[in-house]
């Protein structure tokens, strides 16, 4: 087949589209700005857009598929030129259910921990060499794409998004993928711009449920409570397993799951990661794993890309980055490494940075998330900001919604860099689904 991409570039859709190429397909694409790790990887590859931009001339009657990218606007010219052929245009949700609805679809959803989970299970099916299908949004250690398409596996792992799917289709990506097995982590109000009430957004998470193919395994966190009587008002026929934080240990800076093999050490930490870590062993049983095969491959996992990953080790200083920027995640996290430092001078840096973080009818949901913290500190890029169409939030608005009078408030990252090299922190935790404004996070440690 022919497919070409609109707006290739894209964190999944260039996994998708090196996972279609390397099936057979013959795969073009077009973007108007493509930047690392996608280009080096399209370039490998030799699917890098000759030039950057939009031309209608890409698209003629020998394209048998168009992939719409959620950067990809509505007047796109070349989504354009493909209605005016009637091609077919997909999502990149809607296509991966197309592609992998003769299999097994295991679906990892949840406003926080999906990522982490899917990693977890494709570790375990790694370590086993058990192959399957997968498509996860974060790079993963010996992984070199994040998309897997076979004709042949039984099963296909995906991580399964509330948000929107393109520009023209306004359904949440996760309602396309009609799991038979399906994990929900949690639900905590997230995509403010899109979902403009936390009923709105938890509605999300009911409809996913009903998508499920009729006879389905909806595996659960049964100590979210807003889940949990999701999960219980539900009438859908489905099985419903539910799921609690993994019992554990914290001692001398070593995270061990208590098991009746005894302690087993691991390179993670965190009660959300041992909540993420039951969810994952319910789902890996239901793929044929037994559960001692899962205890002796989890220990060996270090966690997925920017997921409490420790960034840099020096002597008096250690440096950690995480995506989280939700108010949930972004106390789950500085929680955990709290737990796992409990006498060190703690540091947390977090980015405002998405739609929802910027918002002032949201901002107030962050109170007291970083209260874990020695320090704490809220980087604004203004750049971003304006960027975004929000409104300034000068100092005292943001320190009053982090219920925090000594919160250190920047929007500069020259001025934030030179501030961070002069702090005696030995522990320092940088969090943003951002850069902080292109901040050398190196220059904290050199």
């Amino acid at each position: 087949m022919r497919i070409h991409f609109i707006a290739i570039g894209g964190s999944a859709m260039h996994n998708l589209a090196i996972a279609l190429h390397r099936k057979g397909n013959r795969v073009t694409g077009s973007d108007d700005a493509i930047y690392e790790p996608s280009r080096s990887r399209l370039e490998k590859e030799g699917l890098l857009p000759q030039f950057f931009g939009w031309d209608a001339s890409r698209i003629d009657a020998s394209v048998d598929a168009i992939i719409l990218g959620m950067h990809a606007k509505a007047d796109n010219p070349e989504l354009l030129a493909a209605k005016a052929l009637s091609l077919p245009v997909y999502s990149y949700p809607e296509y991966l259910y197309e592609a992998t609805k003769a299999k097994t679809r295991v679906v990892i959803g949840g406003s926080h921990g999906k990522t982490s989970i899917t990693a977890m299970i494709l570790h375990v099916l790694d370590y086993w060499d058990l192959s399957v299908d997968y498509m996860v949004g974060a790079q993963l250690e010996g992984f070199d794409i994040m998309t897997h398409l076979t004709e042949d596996n039984e099963f296909v792992v995906m991580e399964g998004d509330e948000y929107l799917s393109s520009a023209v289709d306004r359904r949440p990506k996760f309602h396309l993928y009609k799991p038979n097995i399906a994990l929900i982590s949690g639900i905590a109000w997230d995509h403010v711009n899109v979902f403009s009430t936390k009923a709105d957004y938890v509605e999300q998470f009911k409809l996913f449920i009903e998508t499920m193919t009729p006879g389905g395994i909806l595996i659960y966190n049964q100590e979210d409570e807003i889940l949990e009587e999701l999960v219980a008002t539900s009438e859908h026929p489905i099985r419903k397993i539910p799921y609690q934080t993994h019992p554990y240990t914290v001692e001398n800076g070593q995270t061990q799951l208590e098991s009746e093999e005894g302690p087993i050490p691991l390179q993670i930490f965190g009660q959300h990661n041992m909540s993420n870590l039951s969810g994952a062993l319910l789902v890996c049983t239901q793929m044929g794993i037994e559960p001692v095969m899962f205890y002796e491959a989890i220990p060996s996992f270090t966690g997925a890309s920017k997921r409490l990953e420790l960034f840099a080790d020096r002597p008096g200083k250690r440096i950690y980055r995480d995506f989280a920027h939700a108010p949930s995640k972004v106390q789950a996290t500085t929680q955990a490494v709290r737990e796992q430092y409990p006498n060190d001078l703690f540091l947390a840096c977090l980015e405002l940075h998405t739609f929802s973080s910027l918002d002032t009818n949201f901002i107030h949901t962050y109170a007291n998330c970083l209260a874990h913290t020695d320090i704490a500190v809220v980087f604004i890029d203004d750049e971003a900001r304006k960027a975004k169409g929000k409104d300034p939030l000068d100092e005292d608005t943001v320190r009053n919604a982090f219920s925090n009078q000594t919160l250190y408030v920047f929007y500069d990252k020259e001025t934030l860099s030179n501030w961070l090299q002069q702090q005696p922190a030995s522990i320092v935790l940088m969090m943003s689904s951002g850069h902080f404004g292109g901040l050398d996070l190196h220059s904290l440690v050199d």
